[in-house]
């Protein structure tokens, strides 16, 4: 059987997920944020916002094992668990500094809380913020709240393409390079390795480079 996969250069152990939105308004979305990514309106600041709920506060029964020539980072598999929190994170597009912000929840007023600490951070300057569609970025008290700040704009991400929004990627470096090396015996522990982290990568920062066109993303993304 082996042969046959190679000599037709068959790989039926490697998977591919794919997913198409639905949203009847994706391609308008998707021409928003990504024209909001590659041409910025002068003068205003461009933040890409979203929070990452249930970060595991693991505690590893043994440290992580000294890197050894030849050998991969080693870890146990059993570990303790001590809690769980949220991080609320806002990623500067031009620079790729982030503001971010730790809490036990992620409700509406938490998610409205953060969006002020967001305004006072960048008092007198209008924000373009992008963001997913989920329920707490859209209660009454959010909106109303808008209504009294004009200089602040939401751009929404189709339904189904939160991948769309760049702190994603941010998220992901966060994780990989940072809480998955780290073992964690209380949740102040990781909230604090949490703000180090973001303290740390805002010292010498780096944006991010979008670089796909929207009609690309739109043929790939939408079905029609």
């Amino acid at each position: 059987m082996h042969r046959i996969w190679k000599a037709h250069a068959l790989q039926p152990h490697r998977v591919q997920t794919f997913k198409f939105t639905t949203d009847p308004q994706a391609e308008e979305k998707i021409r928003d944020v990504v024209g909001l990514y590659l041409n910025p309106p002068t003068n205003a600041v461009v933040l890409s916002l979203d929070e990452k709920t249930q970060i595991q506060a693991l505690e590893r029964s043994q440290p992580l094992l000294p890197l050894r020539q030849g050998s991969p980072a080693r870890r146990t598999h059993d570990y303790r668990r001590h809690g769980l929190t949220s991080l609320y994170a806002a990623l500067e597009i031009a620079s790729g500094k982030v503001i971010g912000e730790c809490t036990e929840r992620h409700t509406g007023m938490d998610f409205l809380r953060f969006l002020k600490l967001l305004a006072r951070s960048y008092r007198g300057r209008e924000l373009h913020v992008v963001l997913d569609n989920s329920s707490t970025h859209g209660i009454p008290e959010v909106q109303t709240w808008l209504e009294r700040h004009p200089a602040v704009h939401f751009h929404f991400t189709p339904t189904g393409a939160s991948w769309l929004n760049m702190v994603e990627a941010w998220f992901g470096i966060l994780t990989r390079k940072s809480i998955r090396r780290g073992s964690f015996d209380t949740v102040r522990a990781l909230v604090r390795h949490i703000q180090h982290y973001i303290a740390h990568w805002n010292q010498d920062s780096t944006p991010f480079v979008w670089t796909q066109q929207p009609a690309d993303i739109i043929r790939k993304a939408v079905r029609r």
